[in-house]
């Protein structure tokens, strides 16, 4: 496929004569699903068909393609979820800010379907995600007379 269409030759003359060489050479015969039926062949197109296959092979999810207000809709009933395995509550309250922060931003220049979104009540989503964690363990209070063990530094134990 290098070389040039010569001067006076049709394209079509010229890529057929390019198949037809390739084909006697055998660079088509070993190829991968050789002699096997397309995938999907025979079944009726939908009209969006290349939208869901490149969800399917990037593997996306379909909440991409909804409106602004469904996303957020969908992100305040997974925030329980989203939440649930972060370790502190500075944590916690940062997600739940953003998606607050988000909302009024959609709330404020509204675009798509009108749908209502409400904010998202911070100390309800902590509180919530206190109530789902374990408590922590504590450590027993150390005798008041005992005496804290001193680290020594490392060049003090290298010059012994």
């Amino acid at each position: 496929m290098t070389e040039r269409k010569p001067p006076g030759v049709t394209f079509e003359s010229w890529i057929d004569k390019q198949i037809r060489t390739s084909q006697e050479r055998g660079d088509f015969d070993d190829l991968p699903g050789a002699g096997k039926p397309l995938p999907g062949a025979g079944a009726p197109l939908d009209d969006h068909w290349w939208v869901k296959e490149y969800i399917r092979r990037e593997g996306l999810s379909g909440d991409a393609l909804l409106p602004a207000p469904l996303q957020l809709r969908k992100e305040v009933e997974r925030l329980p979820e989203t939440v649930r395995d972060l370790t502190t509550e500075q944590d916690v309250r940062d997600v739940a800010t953003d998606l607050n922060r988000r909302i009024v931003e959609y709330l404020r220049a509204p675009t798509g379907p009108p749908v209502a979104v409400g904010s998202v009540n911070v100390d309800d989503v902590v509180v919530r995600w206190r109530a789902g964690r374990p408590e922590p363990q504590r450590r027993p209070a150390s005798a008041p007379n005992e005496p804290v063990p001193r680290k020594t530094h490392w060049w003090k134990r290298f010059r012994r």
